[in-house]
């Protein structure tokens, strides 16, 4: 619990009565970029078909946004060198977009391959987004690099799930109904 609110991701003030702590260089030059980070957790204000995630501004124009939001804050780094990546947000229209307005944290960019070789050309670690959790349903990511919903939380509806969606989602032949 900190004992005040924390100014920024690096402030000292996060890790208070932490039984460990590690700065920001050794978390994203050892463990980040070292590989050794098997599971990252990002939010997002915005998030595409492929898992490309906004969370820098709202508006089409970077220096007279509608909305600027917090930045990356290391997100871009676990996005790009976690081995897996889970995202976990709220869904509804103005999150689910067909077209973020600015890409913080890469997914699956454009698709599945031009990902993989964008990954290995830039030297990135992690694989992409592994799963989207949402308030309701859960998505994975098929062979194309794209969002699929795999199992509608109880009492969510496909229709409710549409509704809240920028794009038509893909759906999982054996669309399932996640656990309680």
């Amino acid at each position: 619990e900190p004992a005040r609110l924390p100014l920024s991701i690096g402030d000292p003030t996060i890790v208070t009565g932490a039984t460990a702590v590690t700065s920001m260089y050794e978390l994203f030059s050892f463990y980040l970029q070292g590989g050794l980070v098997d599971v990252g957790f990002l939010g997002a204000a915005q998030i595409d078909r492929f898992g490309n995630i906004n969370t820098t501004v709202i508006g089409d124009d970077y220096a007279h946004p509608k909305t600027r939001l917090p930045g990356s804050g290391g997100a871009c780094e676990i996005a790009i060198n976690a081995r897996q990546v889970f995202v976990i947000m709220r869904q509804s229209k103005r999150s689910f977009v067909e077209r973020i307005d600015f890409r913080t944290s890469p997914g699956n960019l454009g698709g599945a391959e031009n990902a993989a070789r964008i990954r290995r050309e830039q030297g990135w670690l992690g694989s992409g987004p592994s799963v989207v959790v949402t308030d309701l349903a859960i998505y994975h990511f098929d062979e194309s690099g794209e969002m699929r919903l795999d199992s509608l939380h109880p009492g969510a509806t496909l229709d409710a799930v549409r509704d809240t969606m920028g794009w038509e989602p893909r759906v999982a032949s054996a669309l399932a109904t996640t656990p309680e």
